[in-house]
């Protein structure tokens, strides 16, 4: 199986997306004998954030439910990709018009358990698919494992206003870029067989239109099973694994692991003298070298083992908690990961293998005479070697208190920084069904009554809601292919008002301009420089073009408002437009709050809408949580390193109390002595601790411009960001000396208070 990608290429940038035109799937089938089977998936996450369903029983209100993640699908999608059907047929069930396909959970919920779902009604009301009933023909159970298809319910393509829209389009290969469409290929045909035919197919059916607009696409096919992990696509149907977190999530486990290597093999080298004897007795005894060499190493991968199945223990515990950190069910069955379960204990073998080689090559070299006579001592190499990777995890763990530090700062400046518009305090409220449009104008009308409210709009997207609305506009005396990709947005006259989104030149829409139309626009900033007008001030009064169907509409500037993020902070600020919404074109409704409590007037607002709507549920969500969504994934990553960062200090930090430990063992008859001569607690700690601390000192100087290069590159992925300051590596730089010598100092402050003349007559 395999999915259609486009390459766009316009005024010299380029875009990967999984989208192609809605008559691309019967023009390949109908071309090319090769293709099996095609299938269209149209996700409305596009164009609205959930979905209105309701199942309605005469004599009682109607069972209503938002949902998020519904699509729109071909007759074969169910016959290309295999679900759990647990009622209908799945080969069949969208064969007709009007008909859908539920999951077994939504069922329930609005059907109760025990009853069947088959052959319902449900009436759907979609922004994009309009208002209309559907006929339950299957009931699928979701698999636990992971797909990127992670769609809720399915109606058919046929039945609603999707399937005009295509009609209407049935010639158009150039624009709607919009559905996802993939391919089953018959045996024998490869995909760089067709991918080699697609420029020609390509130029036959949207070639002209594409000189016309002044843009290019090129078509490849990403098989499905790689769509996840190894294709580079933006706008995907589910959001697609980063490499680069990937391999930064990976390295970190590896650095820890490696840390704990590193614990197990200083330990074992620096307490070598106390398996000194042992080693010589068993030399003298006969043993071989070789012997001796797998003893040690058998010992290792043993401990290796027994910390495996403890770790085993651990995870199936804590997976649940894992799951809900990283927004997944995830399971870790035998029967189903059985292969996971071995390739894990290779690792802890190769671990204890890896921890345990020089621990068992160093103590297998002692020379018998000279240890059994007590004249053992660790050699320099042994010395510098414990020394080398204490500066070596060390240095792990300050990059990843860097990294901490870094991602939560750009985690808060995102949160902090101006958006340009007024994002705090605002409700957003959906609107699906053709009542609830029709009733904008009163629910303002009834929002506004409440004391608490201090402004109300409408429009069809709202800041950090993926807007798919666009249009190529290029001003008068240009041609059309010196456009500029514009987006826009449906808006009411008191939008803009009710964001707080502020006017640089001209003017905002209002009532007591009744030339105001469809046709008058407002442009932000960018839109304006892109377009060539040269300052807001003189696009005022000046015209765009836009090419509708083959039909050229003109609009004009009455209003210049200033730049503002209506995405989020990964992307640049592009060029941007509003013009008034027709009757039914607004999805939404904004409420400005004005007190710090918004409990009370959403209390009001419920009730003024079940007054004028009480057929339909009444739902909302904050457009600061809205737009702080689209940093999911870095809120995960910033926690997971976070944990891992707590983990990496603490296994380090053991072995150093291990080594203090050792080390003021090793001095203690030393201690003593300068204790009769004098020495106080602090000069003990300061002996015993200086060592560490200057090994610390290096891993930090170090660490600090690797760290710095990492996360130079992580920032790098947003186009606002914060600053990499020298307070960051200030911060490392103290709290790690801190932990340092706050482990250090309590063997050394143990030490310095114990007894000297026990310390001196010590054996």
């Amino acid at each position: 199986l395999y999915e259609i990608a486009t390459k766009f290429n316009f005024q010299g940038k380029t875009t990967k997306m999984p989208v192609s035109p809605a008559p691309m799937a019967a023009a390949l089938q109908k071309e090319f004998p090769g293709i099996e089977m095609t299938a269209r998936l149209l996700s409305l996450a596009t164009f609205e954030d959930k979905t209105l369903l309701q199942y309605r029983v005469a004599g009682s209100a109607p069972a209503s439910y938002y949902e998020a993640n519904g699509c729109l699908v071909d007759s074969t999608f169910f016959r290309m990709f295999t679900y759990h059907f647990v009622e209908g047929n799945a080969a069949s069930a969208l064969d007709h018009p009007g008909t859908m396909v539920l999951p077994e959970e939504l069922a329930h919920r609005l059907f109760g358990n025990k009853t069947m779902a088959l052959g319902k009604t449900i009436h759907v009301s979609s922004s994009t698919n309009g208002e209309h009933d559907f006929l339950v023909t299957g009931v699928y159970r979701p698999f636990d494992a992971p797909s990127h298809l992670n769609n809720s319910f399915f109606l058919s393509m046929h039945g609603g206003e999707v399937e005009q829209f295509n009609k209407d389009h049935a010639s158009d290969f150039v624009s709607n870029n919009m559905f996802v469409t993939y391919l089953k290929l018959k045996e024998g045909y490869t995909p760089s067989a067709l991918e080699a035919q697609m420029p020609a197919f390509l130029d036959k059916y949207a070639g002209k239109d594409m000189k016309t607009i002044g843009f290019t696409k090129e078509q490849f096919l990403i098989p499905v099973k790689d769509i996840h992990l190894r294709s580079d696509l933006t706008n995907t149907i589910s959001p697609t694994a980063s490499k680069p977190y990937l391999y930064i999530l990976g390295s970190i486990a590896v650095f820890t692991l490696i840390i704990a290597c590193i614990n197990f093999m200083n330990l074992a080298t620096a307490r070598s003298a106390k398996r000194s004897s042992e080693v010589g007795l068993r030399k003298v005894m006969g043993a071989v070298r070789g012997s001796l060499i797998g003893q040690f190493l058998g010992e290792s991968v043993m401990m290796s083992g027994i910390a495996f199945l403890l770790a085993w223990t651990f995870t199936l515990w804590l997976l649940p908690l894992f799951g809900q950190m990283v927004g997944r069910t995830l399971s870790l069955s035998l029967p189903e990961n059985w292969s996971l379960l071995i390739g894990f204990l290779g690792l802890a073998v190769f671990a204890g293998l890896l921890a345990g080689l020089y621990p068992a090559f160093y103590l297998s070299s002692f020379q018998p005479a000279k240890v059994l006579k007590g004249k053992f001592s660790n050699s320099l190499a042994a010395v510098s070697m414990r020394k080398g990777l204490v500066v070596f995890q060390f240095i792990i763990s300050v990059m990843l208190i860097v990294c901490t530090v870094v991602i939560n700062d750009q985690m808060q400046y995102m949160r902090k920084m101006d958006l340009g518009f007024e994002r705090s305090a605002q409700v957003v409220i959906p609107l699906r069904s053709a009542t609830g449009k029709s009733l904008v104008t009163s629910l303002k009308t009834e929002f506004r009554r409440s004391g608490q409210v201090s402004a109300v709009g409408a429009s069809a997207f709202y800041p950090g809601l993926f807007n798919a609305s666009d249009d190529i506009m290029f001003k008068e005396g240009q041609r059309s292919e010196e456009g500029r990709r514009i987006r826009m947005n449906d808006i009411d006259y008191d939008y803009l008002n009710t964001l707080n989104i502020k006017v640089v030149a001209g003017r905002l829409y209002s009532n007591q301009f009744p030339g105001d139309s469809s046709e008058r626009i407002i442009l932000n900033e960018n839109a304006v420089a892109s377009l060539g007008f040269g300052s807001p001030e003189k696009a005022i009064g000046g015209y765009v073009y836009a090419n509708h169907r083959k039909e050229q509409r003109r609009f004009e500037i009455v209003g210049v408002v200033k730049d503002f993020h209506f995405e989020d902070l990964h992307v640049p600020i592009t060029p941007y437009g509003f013009k008034l919404a027709q009757p039914g074109d607004v999805n939404y409704i904004l409420v400005h709050a004005k007190g710090k409590d918004p409990a009370p007037m959403i209390a009001s607002l419920e009730a003024a809408w079940h007054k004028l709507d009480p057929n339909e549920p009444f739902e909302y969500s904050f457009l600061d949580d809205d737009f702080q969504k689209n940093y999911a994934a870095e809120e995960r990553l910033s926690a997971m390193i976070r944990y891992f960062t707590v983990m990496a200090i603490l296994i380090s930090c053991l072995g150093l109390f291990g080594l203090a430990s050792f080390s003021a063992e090793q001095r203690i008859r030393e201690i003593g002595i300068r204790k009769v001569l004098g020495a106080n607690v602090t000069g003990i700690v300061l002996l015993l601790s200086k060592d560490f601390i200057r090994l610390v000192v290096i891993a930090i100087v170090i660490a600090s411009p690797l760290s710095w290069l990492v996360m130079h590159r992580w920032l790098q992925d947003f186009a606002y960001r914060t600053t990499l300051s020298w307070t960051v590596f200030l911060i490392t730089t103290i709290s790690t000396l801190a932990i340092t010598l706050a482990t250090v100092s309590f063997q050394a402050v143990r030490a310095g208070l114990a007894n000297p003349v026990k310390n001196i007559k010590a054996d």
